[in-house]
């Protein structure tokens, strides 16, 4: 399984971002398609995960109600809607996939296949 994941970029405080990130490879099953980041001199953090067989979403509370992770069942690809961005939102984002939905959706271990980063700089 391989992951594309595009969209990054810098932007200024209250503006929008929309990373996407496409899953490829030969036959596999989707459970779980998720998003993390990690700021410089921090530690990986979940962001929001959505459950493929139900579209079930799940986000971090400090991304609630300005992010949305959506889906394309056809392209296999998740996307996150980044809205009100803030300096704190700075961060590479990266994705990740699970064939096999696990309740611990926030918890990065869970995840064996992940695509490369993408920078969000939000300038303030």
């Amino acid at each position: 399984v391989q992951l594309q994941a595009s969209g990054g970029g810098l932007v200024q405080a209250g503006g929008s971002l929309r990373l996407s990130c496409a899953a490829s490879g030969r036959t596999f099953s989707i459970g779980t398609m998720g998003w993390f980041r990690q700021a410089p001199g921090k530690e990986r953090e979940f962001v929001a995960a959505l459950r493929w067989d139900t579209g079930s979403t799940f986000y971090a509370d400090a991304v609630k109600g300005r992010f949305t992770i959506s889906r394309d069942r056809a392209k296999k690809t998740v996307h996150l809607q980044m809205n009100s961005l803030k300096p704190e939102d700075t961060a590479v984002y990266g994705c990740a996939l699970r064939q096999i939905y696990y309740i611990r959706y926030a918890d990065a271990g869970a995840y064996p296949y992940w695509g490369q980063g993408t920078l969000v700089t939000v300038s303030s």
